[in-house]
């Protein structure tokens, strides 16, 4: 595992959201871009990321209105960051610590280079694992 960086195996294409972008819009473009995250701005800084799971455990399970609620008001706002060139050992390592699925990528000057998921990994790492085979595939509708 230690011979892999965490820029070998992140998501170079971020997409970022203003806070006030409403949950129903949040999930469509998540839909469209394949995606289970996006990076949330206030103004020019960061606010924190949306998950698919903060959409059901914060807004759809307390019956919120994905038309009027903002995705702002149920964000992760405590953002975990790895250098880029740290190892996927230390970014499973970060990730098992902190009870998490992703991580944000930075780097060395702390500038948003991408995300790396826990599925990312496991493909990388693990081609053949359960894991990586169903972060490989897409959602069928």
């Amino acid at each position: 595992m230690t011979d892999y960086r965490v820029v070998d195996a992140m998501t170079r294409q971020v997409i970022y959201l203003p806070a006030e972008t409403t949950l129903e819009e949040a999930a469509r473009v998540m839909r469209d871009a394949d995606i289970g995250d996006v990076v949330v701005t206030d103004g020019a800084n960061l606010a924190g990321i949306l998950t698919d799971r903060d959409i059901v455990i914060r807004a759809v399970a307390e019956n919120s209105d994905p038309t009027a609620t903002t995705i702002g008001s149920v964000i992760t706002r405590e953002v975990v960051m790895i250098e880029q060139f740290c190892t996927a050992g230390e970014a499973a390592s970060l990730m098992r610590e902190r009870g998490i699925r992703r991580i944000l990528v930075c780097d060395n000057e702390r500038k948003l280079v991408g995300i790396v998921s826990l599925g990312d990994l496991a493909m990388q790492l693990d081609p053949t694992s359960a894991l990586s085979e169903i972060s490989e595939q897409s959602p069928t509708v």
